[in-house]
């Protein structure tokens, strides 16, 4: 094997892992509390909120203004406006996204993504569907977790 074949291969099996993902989360949609066709959220969602929240894109680290957000209050979905996390298990983990060491109680659901070449804890909302982005266990304590989440996926509502 020479290296345009490997390189060929890498990239081809990258593409092909990107692409059953999106199909995986296509897949389960229909078991949400709340759904939309694709033209619905396509209507409510700016082209890159789409990309993240319904095809499992991620943000550039740094680029959301909530990673800075310190006020008290809760994080909502931008999908459905369902309460997801509580400003008080915020915690600046230095990654360049809004991180949390726990959710709020039947506020997100997680599944395998196997992308990339690794297993990674991916997380949705519940009650939409929508893409938040992956759970590490590399966080604080009490949880030790660490949800790495896309703050463009987000609202949020200061107390």
């Amino acid at each position: 094997m020479n290296r345009r074949t490997f390189l060929q291969g890498s990239i081809a099996t990258l593409l092909m892992a990107r692409g059953l993902t999106a199909v995986a989360a296509a897949t389960i949609e229909g078991n949400f509390e709340i759904t939309r066709t694709e033209a619905e959220w396509r209507a409510m969602l700016s082209d890159f909120e789409y990309e993240v929240m319904r095809e499992e894109a991620t943000e550039r680290a740094y680029s959301s203004p909530l990673n800075d957000e310190k006020r008290s209050g809760i994080f909502h979905c931008k999908g459905c406006d369902l309460a997801l996390y509580d400003s008080q298990t915020k915690f600046d983990s230095g990654t360049g996204w809004p991180s949390f060491y726990d959710s709020l109680p039947n506020a997100v659901a997680t599944k395998e993504d196997r992308s990339w070449f690794v297993t990674r804890t991916e997380v949705h909302c519940r009650r939409c569907g929508s893409h938040m982005g992956h759970i590490f266990d590399d966080g604080p304590a009490p949880t030790g977790l660490r949800h790495c989440i896309n703050g463009i996926a987000m609202t949020f509502k200061a107390n």
